[in-house]
């Protein structure tokens, strides 16, 4: 009988710009050996205060459109009480409010039951961290 739960941490390198890093290949090739045709469920998480996980659309500017729309919402100027860090860096520390530190998905026979269009994506504002992890753990 295989394991019910299987868990790794993955290393992402984000670089000193905000990003919308695509994971879904990462979740796709830990669910080939993870899953092993099985359905279940994917939990992706990333352990840090000032980063997200978000399903969406990229490669057709919705990945920039969604760091245009947290630059409008959460601006990096000086308004925010959590000052240490890059100017603006407060604005990180409520990302995880908008973009959640995680996302629940469905597999269904070891594979990814995602939209036609969707991304399993890192969001990552934060230009002061250019490196992260994220936790993907596999219940099925």
């Amino acid at each position: 009988m295989t394991n019910a739960f299987t868990t790794r941490t993955v290393d992402v390198t984000t670089g000193s710009s905000r990003t919308v890093h695509d994971l879904t290949a990462t979740c796709e090739d830990f669910l080939r050996e993870a899953a092993a045709g099985r359905d279940g469920l994917l939990n992706v998480f990333v352990p840090h205060a000032t980063a997200g996980i978000a399903l969406l659309e990229t490669g057709a500017g919705s990945d920039d459109d969604l760091l245009a729309a947290l630059d409008d919402l959460l601006p990096a100027d000086d308004r925010w009480r959590h000052r240490h860090g890059t100017r603006g860096h407060g604005r990180d520390h409520v990302l995880p409010a908008f973009v959640p530190p995680h996302a629940t998905l469905p597999v269904v026979e070891g594979r990814l039951a995602l939209g036609t269009w969707q991304s399993v994506c890192l969001v990552d504002t934060n230009v002061d961290n250019r490196e992260r992890q994220v936790r993907l753990s596999f219940l099925g």
